[in-house]
Formats: C-alpha cells, sequence, structure tokens
C-alpha cells in the first residue's frame, strides 16, 4: 500500500511536471525554420545603436516562427540606477497592448452566445440608452434630432504617444461652442472594439467635445462596475461607425465591465481562469506587487540633456481594484508569447482550443475600410483596423516591414507585437520608454533574417 501510494504520487507529480513543461513555446534552431542565426544577430545590434544614443535604458525582444522561438533577448538596463542588467522575465506595462487580450475574452464570449457584436451597449449598461452627441453648435442645423443646452468644449489636450511612435491628430486649439444632440443610434460592441464609437476619443468632428460636459472623474475606490455606467452622460464626439478615433482608455474599459455582466465574473477572474492559467501566463495580470515586483520594469522619461528620469506614476492604469482592460494588464515577452501563439494557431495552444479559426480570422480582418489610415500615427495608406487590433493591409503601401495580412497592437510605454500569418511569426519587443524607431528597426532586422 505505501509503494502503491508513493508510485501514483510520484506520477501525479511528473504529470504535473509534464503539463508545466507543456505550457511554454519550445526553443528551436533559426535554420529549422527559415532563418538565419547571424542575420538574427542584427537584431541585437539593432537594439544597442539605440541604447548607445541613449533612446532608453532596456528592452526585451522575441520573435517565434512556425511555433519555435528563434531569438529571445534582453538588452540593456532594467534599473538606471543600480545598472542592473534586464532580465528577459522583466514585467512590463502592457498599456494599450491590453486591448488584444479584452478583444479575446469578449470573442470568447460571442462564441458562447452571451455577447453579440450587433448588441447595443445599452443592453448590458443601460445607462448608454438614447446616446447623446456633442456637435459645433454652429452645425446644429443639420442635426438629425432637436439639440439641447449649448456647452463650452475646452481646448483639446494634447492625445499622448500613439502605438508605433506617432502622435494623435488633435493638438490643442481654440474653445468651441457645442451643443447635445441626440445621436443616430446607440452605440454597439463593434464599435467599442473597432473604435468607431466616439466615446472619448483621440479627437472628432467637435475637437474633443466629450471631456466638455460633465467632467467623469474616477475615484480611487471606483470598479468597473461603479465607474463605467457614469460614462452612458458623456457625449459622443461623432455619430456611431461614422469614422475611425482612438478611445484609449474609455472604450475598452466598457468593454471590460460587458465582459463581467455577460460572463458573470470580475474582469480580472475571467482573464486569470479562462486565458492566463491555462495559457501558463504566470506573471501576466493587473497588480504591480508581491513576488514579481523586483522584476517589474520601471518607466523612464528621456531628460533634455540626456539621462534619463524616473516616471512620477509607475502604475501606469494598473489597480488592485479598477480591471483596465484598456490598458491595465503587465506581463513579459515570454507570456505575451503564448496569447499571441495560440492566437496564430487560429485560436490553440497545447491541445487546448480557446478560439475557433473563424473567429481568429473575423478578430484580424479589416472591418472599417480605409478610415484609419492616417489616424492616431497609422501611416496614411495600406493599414485596417479589425476587432481590437491593427491590421495591415498592404505592407507596401504602409512602409511596413512585415508581411500582408500582419496584424496586432501597441503600448504607449513602448511595447508592441506582431502576428504575421504569412511568415507564420510572432514578433514582440518590450520597452517602458518609448522609442517608435526601434520598433520599425527590429521589425527591418526580423524581416532580413527570414531566408526561406
Amino acid at each position: 500500500m505505501p509503494h502503491r501510494f508513493l508510485f501514483a504520487l510520484l506520477g501525479t507529480v511528473c504529470l504535473t511536471l509534464t503539463l508545466t513543461a507543456a505550457g511554454g513555446v519550445p526553443t528551436g534552431k533559426a535554420e529549422d525554420v527559415g532563418m538565419s542565426t547571424d542575420r538574427l544577430a542584427r537584431i541585437r545590434e539593432a537594439v544597442q545603436r539605440h541604447l548607445d544614443a541613449g533612446m532608453l535604458p532596456g528592452a526585451v525582444t522575441l520573435v517565434a516562427r512556425n511555433g519555435r522561438v528563434v531569438h529571445f533577448e534582453a538588452h540593456g538596463l532594467i534599473d538606471v540606477e543600480a545598472k542592473r542588467p534586464m532580465p528577459k522575465d522583466g514585467v512590463f506595462r502592457l498599456a494599450s497592448m491590453s486591448k488584444p487580450i479584452t478583444s479575446v475574452a469578449v470573442m470568447m464570449l460571442v462564441e458562447e452566445g452571451k455577447i453579440r457584436l450587433t448588441d447595443p451597449v445599452s443592453r448590458f449598461i443601460p445607462e448608454f440608452k438614447s446616446a447623446k452627441l456633442a456637435v459645433p453648435k454652429q452645425t446644429s442645423a443639420a442635426a438629425p434630432v432637436t439639440s439641447g443646452p449649448a456647452v463650452q468644449a475646452p481646448p483639446t489636450p494634447a492625445v499622448g504617444p500613439a502605438p508605433g511612435g506617432g502622435r494623435g491628430r488633435g493638438g490643442r486649439g481654440p474653445a468651441v461652442e457645442l451643443e447635445v444632440v441626440t445621436a443616430a443610434r446607440d452605440i454597439t460592441v463593434r464599435d467599442l472594439l473597432t473604435h468607431t464609437s466616439g466615446l472619448m476619443t483621440s479627437g472628432g468632428p467637435a475637437n474633443g467635445a466629450s471631456m466638455a460636459v460633465p467632467p467623469v472623474q474616477k475615484a480611487e475606490s471606483d470598479t468597473l462596475a461603479t465607474y463605467i455606467p457614469k460614462l452612458g452622460a458623456v457625449p459622443l464626439d461623432y455619430q456611431p461607425g461614422a469614422m475611425w478615433r482612438y478611445s484609449g482608455i474609455a472604450g475598452f474599459e466598457v468593454l471590460s465591465r460587458i465582459v463581467e455582466i455577460a460572463s458573470g465574473q470580475p474582469f480580472d477572474q475571467f482573464l486569470q481562469q479562462r486565458l492566463f492559467d491555462p495559457l501558463g501566463m504566470k506573471d501576466t495580470g493587473f497588480p504591480l506587487t508581491g513576488p514579481k515586483a523586483p522584476r517589474v520594469v520601471p518607466m523612464y522619461a528621456r531628460g533634455q540633456n540626456g539621462g534619463f528620469t524616473r516616471q512620477q506614476n509607475q502604475n501606469g492604469l494598473s489597480s488592485a481594484t479598477y480591471f483596465s482592460g484598456a490598458g491595465g494588464l503587465s506581463s513579459t515577452a515570454e507570456d505575451y508569447l503564448q496569447f499571441a501563439q495560440m492566437l496564430l494557431n487560429g485560436g490553440e495552444l497545447n491541445g487546448r482550443r480557446y478560439l475557433s479559426p473563424k473567429t481568429v480570422a473575423l478578430m484580424s480582418s479589416n472591418h472599417t475600410g480605409d478610415m484609419v489610415n492616417g489616424q492616431f500615427g497609422r501611416p496614411a495608406h495600406g493599414m485596417g483596423f479589425g476587432l481590437g487590433v491593427q491590421v495591415v493591409e498592404d505592407p507596401v503601401a504602409a512602409d511596413l516591414r512585415v508581411g500582408k495580412g500582419a496584424w496586432g497592437w501597441a503600448g504607449a510605454y513602448g511595447t508592441n507585437f506582431h502576428i504575421d500569418p504569412t511568415e507564420r511569426m510572432v514578433l514582440i519587443i518590450m520597452m517602458q520608454t518609448s522609442v517608435g524607431a526601434l520598433q520599425r528597426d527590429f521589425e527591418n532586422a526580423v524581416s532580413q533574417a527570414i531566408v526561406k
């Protein structure tokens, strides 16, 4: 009996170790997947040039092709003051690279029939019923319905760094007299996923009118359940579906709340149970505390006279109670690879299915025509936008060194990923001092390393 018990225990331990080991995408030799080891070394050279120029303290880069990791390196420093080298398992604030994860959560519930892309947001959050629209007062005669009281919009604030190192099209401008009318229709789940809702955007016809009436402040004690319904009173910047304008925070936080309502779980628990735990993403989540705290990469700003200074707000959008699916997650390059590889595989990793191939194809298809071209740092041509991700429709027109149909998204602090289905490849670069030129140089260095 004791021996049988011991053998059973050992068998359980071995099975657990096997399952744990299966959580990671395996490594492989570059030449076995049609890449050159010597040429992949140019990634290190490209990053080093930017380190030597004082553009950033450190970074982590990762490339996987045909389901094998062929490049995974840490560069520079995690801690400038202590001169600590960057570790491969450095924990980075994803910022807007959180959004594709939120999109997958939504699409899992779409597959279960609990959410429809055509659902009005008001189906889940009644406060969004009969959406309001802010328009310049001089155009009110053309408004579709009776207008409301006039309001004064403040100057539009400058938009922060856009994915890829660009900037939004807002900028500061003169105050515009506005009035509020009823929108032609309510915003839908698809509108939020594609940034065509008009909700608190990077700029619209009313030039940031959503910030005019009323200001919606987020309290430290707020949760998605207490805060998101307040956004239903915020006027939209344009008619839903009329144009593409980036809703950097509000749109995907509303989606986070919809996931909570449709699933019956807090957003962080849904992600942990349905994605992070089964994918083996052990370092991914919302809090920046606990055992992974020493590996959290500080955010640095470049000094005017050289060097780096730690930014004051080191938490980003992270909170222990407010789970922002727009930009609050943190992760490592290796963790994010599990998520990206699952999507590249058509929704499956290590024998477990998360989405169907049809759903992944829908997510990575262009839903916005050419509306995203030239917006929020996007190239002027060759781009589309899917469900929470940008899509490279024509890499030559977009002047990007990725394959046709490549898709992904980036974060304001310097994280970026591409899934390239043509080359069966995942590209990930992690920084916390955004350098758009390095993102492009990284993509170029990867592209030139493909030899067959």
